[in-house]
């Protein structure tokens, strides 16, 4: 009887949406208005979160690599640093060995950002700024540093310095010890948002390949319109649908 109950719960777990999408680098979509992780949804080979209009989000990052990465990073086809239609050859953020860092929007300066929120297709950045056609996707393009070459006689010696600087990596990590509503139907979208505090540094890197070592892809909707499209199963029985077969605990008296 014990074993079986916990294997149920065992199975349950291992089909609940997973939270994070990523290997190199995990990314996290974190709904600050609601306080939770997006869970994220496997449909077709691709992964999906549903985001809640006018609520204030931010992207998580958390590298696994023993090196620095760095996390060139896309909003709507749109680069969350340099405001550029985005490609992987553009500036981004640079994690230190097993570092996390928090998107918390666009960035304006090396000092403040404005908030990512979900949005109407209208008003999100993109479409304002005349870039509609890749509203509703978040890319990560993880990059690993090139490490310098030693000759082995030079192993006791100091290494030369005078690296190349790569104009298109930029620190994304605080400085630190290491160095409106809208209708169902309607597509959702990042808007531009209050300014906040969010201070990082210049920093180089040099990337030991000019392709991506991984590429992180997250496509987001409204609830609704992933339910619709089949990518969030079933109705959700929260607002209204099918009965719930088990909505209290134990038996009552007639």
């Amino acid at each position: 009887m014990h074993w079986r109950a916990l294997c149920g719960i065992t199975l349950l777990v291992s089909a609940a949406p997973a939270l994070a999408v990523g290997n190199l680098v995990d990314l996290e979509v974190y709904d600050a208005t609601a306080g939770i992780t997006l869970p994220v949804y496997r449909h077709g080979g691709r992964n999906y979160v549903a985001g809640e209009p006018a609520h204030e989000y931010r992207l998580a990052l958390a590298s696994h690599a023993g090196g620095r990465t760095l996390a060139v990073t896309s909003v709507d086809g749109v680069n969350v640093v340099s405001g550029e239609t985005a490609a992987p050859g553009q500036t981004g953020y640079v994690l230190g060995a097993w570092q996390s860092y928090d998107i918390l929007g666009w960035r304006k300066s090396l000092e403040r950002v404005a908030s990512f929120y979900f949005t109407s297709l209208g008003d999100s950045y993109a479409a304002r700024t005349g870039r509609p056609r890749n509203v509703g996707v978040i890319g990560v393009a993880v990059f690993l540093e090139k490490l310098p070459y030693v000759p082995p006689a030079a192993m006791n010696s100091a290494p030369e310095s005078g690296a190349a600087r790569d104009e298109a990596a930029r620190a994304g990590a605080a400085p630190a010890p290491m160095a409106k509503a809208q209708q169902p139907d309607s597509k959702l979208g990042t808007g531009h948002g209050r300014g906040r505090d969010s201070t990082v540094v210049d920093t180089e890197f040099d990337r030991a390949s000019s392709r991506p070592d991984e590429t992180i892809v997250v496509y987001y909707d409204s609830r609704a319109n992933l339910v619709a499209q089949g990518i969030i199963p079933g109705v959700d029985a929260r607002r209204g649908g099918l009965p719930n077969p088990f909505p209290n605990g134990f038996v009552p008296d007639p």
